[in-house]
C-alpha cells in the first residue's frame, strides 16, 4: 500500500519547488493524495478492513490540515495545486 521510491520520486519532482525539497506543503499534499487514492481503491474491494479504513481518516485529515495552512499562507499555490491534483475546494 505504501508508495515505492519511483512514484514517490516522480511526485516530488512534480511538485518540489527547488531540488531535493520534500518537506513544502505542496510536496506532501500530493504524496498523501495518492496514498489516499490507493486506499481508497483499497477499501472498495475489501470493505470489513476497518484498519485501513481508520489510517485513510487519518490521512484524509493530515492533508485537510495542510491544504488549510497551505491556502492561508500562499493563495496561489494553493489554487493551483487543487487544479493539478484535480481537488475539491469548499
Amino acid at each position: 500500500m505504501a508508495l515505492d521510491s519511483a512514484q514517490k520520486a516522480e511526485i516530488v519532482a512534480k511538485f518540489a519547488k527547488k531540488e531535493n525539497d520534500t518537506g513544502s506543503p505542496e510536496v506532501q499534499i500530493a504524496l498523501l493524495t495518492t496514498r489516499i487514492k490507493e486506499l481508497t481503491s483499497h477499501l472498495q474491494a475489501n470493505p470489513k478492513d476497518f484498519s485501513s479504513r481508520l489510517g485513510l481518516l487519518k490521512l484524509v485529515s493530515r492533508r485537510k490540515k495542510l491544504m488549510r495552512y497551505l491556502k492561508k499562507t500562499n493563495y496561489e499555490s494553493y489554487v493551483k495545486l487543487i487544479e493539478e491534483l484535480s481537488l475539491r475546494d469548499r
